[in-house]
C-alpha cells in the first residue's frame, strides 16, 4: 500500500471523530422506596457510577492520544521534545501495534479500542503484511460501531484491490454506497468503485460518475468525479 494510500486511509477527519467520540452510560430503573436513607444511597451510587464512567472515559482517552502520537511520530535521527521520534521504521512500527494493543486490551470493544484495530491494520498493511491487516480491519468491520465500520471496509476494499482481488473490493464498495455514514459518504464509495470497474467495466463506471460530475452541487465531489471520468477514457487504441 503506497503512501497516498496510506494517507487516505488516515483520513483527518476520522482522527477528529474519534478524538471526540462520545461515551454512552447505560442507564437503570431504580425500584422506588419510602426510606429516605435508601434514597440517598441510590443517589451517592449514581454518583460514583458518573464518576467512574467519566474516569474510564478519560483514561481511554490518555491512551489513544499516546498511541497516536506514535503513529504520528518522526523517523530518523534527532529528536524533539514537541514531537516524539523514533529511530527506525521498524522501531515505529512496533510502538504503534504495541499502544494500541495495550488499549485494546484495557478498554476492549469501545469505539477507542476499534480505532486501535484499525491503526493496526494500517500499520501492518504498510508492512505488506496483508492476512494480519485483513484480520484487523475485518474485525472493526464486523463489530465496530458504524462509522469505524465503514472506514474498515474501505480499508478492506483497497487491500483487495492492491492484490487483485476486485469482486471482493468490489463488495465492499457497493455496500458502503448503500450504506453511507458520516466518515465515508455515499459519493466517496461511488467514486472509488468506478475507479476499480474502470479498467474491465467502463461503461459501467462512467454511468456511475456521471450523475456526480453533471449533477452534484457538492465542490468537492465534482472534481474529483470529473478526475475519475477522465482516468475511465479509452486510450488511444480504443482500450
Amino acid at each position: 500500500m503506497d503512501k497516498q494510500e496510506r494517507e487516505q486511509l488516515k483520513h483527518d477527519v476520522f482522527v477528529e471523530e474519534v478524538s471526540h467520540s462520545i461515551d454512552y452510560a447505560a442507564t437503570h430503573k431504580k425500584q422506588l422506596s419510602i426510606y429516605g436513607g435508601v434514597a440517598l444511597a441510590v443517589l451517592a451510587l449514581a454518583g460514583g457510577w458518573w464518576w467512574w464512567s467519566d474516569k474510564q472515559a478519560g483514561l481511554r482517552q490518555d491512551a489513544l492520544q499516546d498511541a497516536l502520537q506514535n503513529q504520528q511520530a518522526a523517523v530518523g535521527p534527532g529528536s524533539s521534545p514537541f514531537i516524539r521520534s523514533f529511530a527506525t521504521q521498524e522501531l515505529k512500527d512496533a510502538a504503534i501495534i504495541s499502544s494500541f494493543n495495550s488499549l485494546i486490551s484495557k478498554f476492549p470493544s469501545s469505539d477507542e479500542a476499534w480505532m486501535g484495530h484499525y491503526y493496526i491494520g494500517i500499520t501492518y498493511a504498510d508492512q505488506n503484511k496483508f492476512a494480519e491487516a485483513e484480520k484487523e480491519w475485518q474485525l472493526v468491520a464486523d463489530k465496530g460501531s458504524k462509522e469505524y465500520a465503514a472506514l474498515a471496509r474501505f480499508g478492506l476494499a483497497q487491500l483487495y484491490a492492491k492484490q487483485g482481488k476486485v469482486q471482493q473490493a468490489e463488495t465492499h464498495l457497493r455496500y458502503l454506497a448503500d450504506n453511507p455514514s458520516s466518515l465515508f459518504s455515499k459519493e466517496n464509495a461511488q467514486i472509488e468503485l468506478a475507479k476499480l470497474l474502470a479498467p474491465t467495466k467502463p461503461d459501467e463506471a462512467k454511468k456511475i460518475l456521471e450523475p456526480l460530475r453533471q449533477l452534484s452541487t457538492r465542490n468537492a465531489v465534482s472534481r474529483w468525479a470529473i478526475t475519475a471520468f477522465g482516468e475511465t477514457k479509452p486510450g488511444p487504441n480504443g482500450k
